[in-house]
């Protein structure tokens, strides 16, 4: 069947759908009904850091406040926020800088320190479905959920402990109506990971 696409996070929910046309075997059946499992897409979509904003950082040497950008052996596991996965401690290089995931200044505006590799590194692709090695390490990624309304007041808190993160994303933006974005954060560090935005 054309248009049929992979499935997102392994989930499938199963529909009734009546087909106009089908092809099959050459001919074309007309208003019969088909059982067909559609691939589950959960209502976000993260959003890493973009690996041109990063290049940026490595060429200037200078976050968006001017401070000098950190080189450093990997102390900890981070994640970088480019690729979201973590850093392998005492090998990878990374960089450390200012950084504010805002784009109105206002009161609930919160810049911090984020890490990034030092080498350039794609940008997590699979946006459906929340970092897994973030998602698998709750010693080294304890989570928080922030909530914001679409003019940047933040309206929700939450912290993730042993629930699954996806699916406190997803009831998240089911029962709340007036949140727009969350941020995903270290609930033991309190920096920035990444956002998540609303479908």
């Amino acid at each position: 069947m054309s248009g049929y696409s992979r499935c997102i996070c392994g989930d499938f929910s199963s529909v009734d759908i009546k087909l106009s046309k089908f092809r099959v075997a050459g001919t074309c059946r007309r208003n019969e009904f088909y059982n067909i499992q559609l691939p589950y897409m959960r209502n976000f979509r993260i959003v890493p850091l973009s690996a041109a904003y990063a290049a940026t950082i490595r060429e200037s040497g200078r976050d968006d406040f001017g401070h000098p950008v950190m080189s450093q052996v990997a102390k900890g596991f981070g994640p970088c926020r480019v690729s979201l996965k973590a850093f392998e401690v005492g090998v990878d290089e990374r960089l450390l800088f200012s950084h504010s995931p805002f784009e109105i200044d206002n009161a609930f505006n919160q810049p911090g320190p984020i890490f990034i590799h030092k080498k350039e590194v794609a940008a997590y692709s699979d946006v459906h479905c929340f970092p897994p090695e973030i998602k698998a390490d709750k010693a080294h990624f304890p989570l928080s959920l922030i909530g914001y309304s679409k003019d940047q007041r933040m309206v929700y808190t939450k912290l993730v402990g042993d629930a699954d993160v996806e699916d406190l994303i997803e009831e998240t933006f089911q029962q709340y109506i007036k949140i727009d974005y969350l941020h995903v954060r270290n609930a033991a560090a309190c920096c920035y990971i990444c956002k998540v935005e609303r479908l």
